[in-house]
Order: C-alpha cells, then sequence, then structure tokens
C-alpha cells in the first residue's frame, strides 16, 4: 500500500466528518466520490469505508441483513491496510466496526435491532495530513 502518507482526499476527509456526525448516507455520497477520483490503491480503503458508512445507516433503519452483508463486503476492502493510513486509524477502525456487527448479530434479526447501542457506530478516528499532525475526529 505505496501511497498511505499522501494527503487524504477531500471528500474523504468529507465523508469521515459526515460519519462523525452520524450522516451515513450523506458519507457514503462523499466517500464514493473519493473512490471514483482516486487513481490508486487506497480507493479500495474508501471504498470499505463507505462500506461500513453504509453497514451503519442499515443499523440505523432496522435492516439487520444489509448491515450484516455490507459489512462482510466492506471487509474485503478494509483487510491488509496497514494500522494508519493517510491518518485514518485503519486497526481502530477495522476494531470498532466488527465490534459493532458482533453486537447487532448477538441480539440476532431484524425484531430486536431496536435494543442495539447506537453508541457503538464509531466515529472513524483521522489524524490530519497523513498523521502528521492529530486532528482525531470524534
Amino acid at each position: 500500500m505505496t501511497d498511505c502518507h499522501a494527503p487524504l482526499h477531500p471528500e474523504a476527509r468529507r465523508g469521515l466528518e459526515l460519519i462523525r456526525r452520524g450522516e451515513y448516507f450523506e458519507a457514503h455520497e462523499a466517500l464514493e466520490n473519493a473512490w471514483r477520483d482516486e487513481p490508486g490503491q487506497v480507493r479500495n480503503l474508501y471504498r470499505g469505508i463507505l462500506q461500513m458508512a453504509v453497514s451503519y445507516l442499515h443499523i440505523t433503519r432496522a435492516n439487520y441483513a444489509g448491515a450484516v452483508e455490507m459489512h462482510r463486503r466492506a471487509g474485503r476492502w478494509l483487510a491488509g491496510w496497514p494500522a494508519l493510513c493517510r491518518g485514518i486509524e485503519v486497526d481502530t477502525l477495522r476494531r470498532d466496526f466488527d465490534a459493532a456487527i458482533a453486537a447487532l448479530t448477538a441480539l440476532g434479526p431484524a425484531e430486536n435491532m431496536h435494543q442495539f447501542d447506537r453508541r457503538l457506530l464509531k466515529p472513524v478516528r483521522w489524524h490530519g495530513r497523513a498523521g502528521k499532525y492529530p486532528q482525531a475526529l470524534y
């Protein structure tokens, strides 16, 4: 993953900010713009994060199957990245996302989704300019 030290795409940054605010549909749109614009491999990281946003959107809409399926798909794109890429704390992102889906699957199908603790839908931790100075988005 040779392009982890480059700056974060502006639309990716906007997408991360939207995730922090719980605006998952809009985050997906911004991250999709970054994914389409990005010529390098990091586009796949953006793709994984946008699918995470879609999974979170499905959770907020009580779509159990959609949330679990998007987690499965996102895992493909989020695997193999270093702990920090373009300032994104990828290990933390994977751990938080996996924990949210584990809690969801422990509840079971949609009729139990009202019990899901939405505090588990964590924002993506990101540090400005590929980690050169801290600016975590919480």
